[in-house]
């Protein structure tokens, strides 16, 4: 089988580090589904503007290539890095074949292109299929989830000062996904000074005492 993409994420964040680690945990964030050129056809978006979310089919494309044989055995950061799980019982993007999926919301259709909220995506990322969302298929409310049975709360407190140039929305966004603690599970020195891209733009910030300050946006 041979994959193309038929579309890339265009969205605000640039690197892998700050990415929220499932699709759903920040609603404000939006980008931007950009069909490739030989897929622009508009009667393939017929009828997708009855669905209010769709399945996206996607690649690890900033995942460096794999040295040797698979690994069948990952460290999810949800445990803190420090458990092993067979992979196939984990999201983690290391995985043989290194194919995403993530659950958005469909806001609108901008002509040819797909505005979504919610990814869990970098900016550029290759999208190989989309589906739509289909309630009462996919919804399975009472089933177990493991060790993931909870959604991941806020860890941190953010606090961005007002002299900070940046409009509300963008300070809500940014605050969402700064909450969730973007470090490595494993990294915790406090007043380090973290960067990382943002809406075409650098953050830089420090965590101590559970309390993340945002010292600029250049």
């Amino acid at each position: 089988m041979t994959l193309e993409p038929i579309a890339k994420y265009r969205g605000a964040l640039g690197s892998k580090f700050g990415i929220p680690r499932q699709s759903g945990l920040v609603p404000s964030l939006r980008g931007r589904i950009v069909f490739e050129p030989a897929y622009r056809n508009r009667d393939a978006l017929r009828g997708l503007e009855g669905f209010d979310r769709i399945w996206l089919i996607w690649g690890f494309s900033a995942n460096k290539p794999a040295k040797g044989e698979w690994q069948p055995t990952v460290r999810p950061p949800r445990l803190g890095g420090n458990t092993a799980l067979g992979v196939w019982a984990t999201r983690s993007p290391y995985r043989p074949n290194p194919l995403g999926l993530s659950c958005v919301e469909l806001e609108s259709i901008d002509g040819m292109e797909l505005v979504v909220r919610g990814a869990d995506l970098m900016d550029g990322t290759p999208i190989y299929d989309i589906k739509p969302y289909v309630v009462y298929a996919d919804s399975f409310p009472g089933a177990r989830s493991g060790f993931a049975a909870s959604a991941p709360e806020s860890v941190l407190e953010v606090h961005i000062p007002d002299s900070i140039d940046m409009d509300p929305r963008t300070r809500e966004t940014l605050s969402g996904l700064l909450s969730l603690d973007p470090r490595p599970a494993y990294q915790n020195e406090p007043g380090r000074v973290y960067g990382m891209p943002f809406g075409g733009r650098e953050v830089h910030f420090r965590v101590e005492d559970h309390i993340l300050t945002v010292i600029d946006y250049d």
